[in-house]
């Protein structure tokens, strides 16, 4: 069984930190950018999203029936499993150290599981049948542009999607980069207001209406080399998250380790909804 100690809990003692600090964690970012549902307990294990398909009116002749139009659905089966993880905490590193060591690691497991969640939807990107940028093994050395994500944003339009609500573009931060540098350069007018604000903050913040998100845990691209990833341009409709059980963080006591046990878990299922709502964007980050 692997053990918390004072060896691996080092960072918190006070000879070595003042308080606790962590490594980076970014910010959950998908779960406010997707359909969420709830599954409520002692319903199974499965949900399924209806979807329907689009229907088109016709005219009418004065005084006579409209034709009537069949309105058939199929659905889409999000199916919720586990996720967690724990650890074991010694007296010895609780009593040694100014921190509130249980609250401190309750907190780095709640963000490692939101983290599991935006990993396990981002990897939803590489499913979508809309591509834009490269294509193939290695993506065609495509780097990303402001222009590749506007195509990405007409291709979601086209398809009947308000983009100006509930759409989303999910990067790599070398694939960002990308774009950022593009809008900024000599051939971009670097005097709009769009490419300033990259130049003064690097933040691009919305691109045609669509705000821009940036995350570590972008995907490669299915089947790529180093440095193509698999991003995401997409409507909120394109998927979905089943949540029965939210992050939940435990502990108790083990007398006969002297120690606590720190539980952390969530039961939530992922799945793609509609394809014709997203687009990947594979992309070749040129800083790799």
């Amino acid at each position: 069984m692997a053990l918390t100690n004072t060896t691996t809990l080092n960072d918190l003692l006070p000879q070595i930190t003042a308080e606790a600090l962590f490594v980076a964690s970014e910010k959950s970012i998908m779960k406010g950018l997707v359909r969420n549902y709830t599954i409520p307990a002692g319903q199974g294990k499965q949900i399924t999203v209806p979807r329907y398909p689009q229907v088109t009116a016709a005219s009418l002749t004065e005084a006579t029936a409209p034709t009537a139009t069949a309105v058939s659905t199929d659905g889409a089966t999000l199916t919720v499993s586990e996720v967690g993880i724990r650890a074991t905490i010694s007296d010895l590193s609780i009593q040694a150290s100014s921190a509130n060591v249980i609250a401190d690691v309750g907190r780095l497991f709640g963000e490692s599981i939101a983290r599991r969640i935006d990993t396990d939807l981002m990897a939803l990107f590489n499913g979508f049948s809309t591509q834009v940028g490269g294509a193939g093994v290695g993506g065609g050395n495509t780097a990303a542009t402001a222009a590749l994500l506007f195509q990405g944003i007409a291709k979601i339009r086209s398809q009947g999607y308000d983009t100006s609500n509930d759409c989303a573009i999910v990067l790599h931060p070398n694939v960002y980069y990308d774009v950022a540098s593009s809008i900024t350069s000599t051939f971009a007018a670097p005097a709009s207001a769009v490419g300033n604000e990259a130049l003064k903050s690097g933040f691009v913040g919305t691109l045609g209406g669509v705000p821009v998100y940036q995350s570590s845990l972008v995907p490669s691209a299915d089947g790529s080399t180093t440095g193509d990833y698999g991003c995401g341009i997409f409507h909120k409709d394109s998927l979905g998250l089943a949540m029965m059980q939210d992050i939940k963080i435990e502990s108790q006591r083990e007398a006969t380790l002297r120690g606590f046990d720190v539980v952390g878990s969530a039961i939530y299922g992922v799945g793609e909804l509609y394809d014709t709502a997203g687009v990947r964007g594979h992309f070749d980050s040129s800083i790799e």
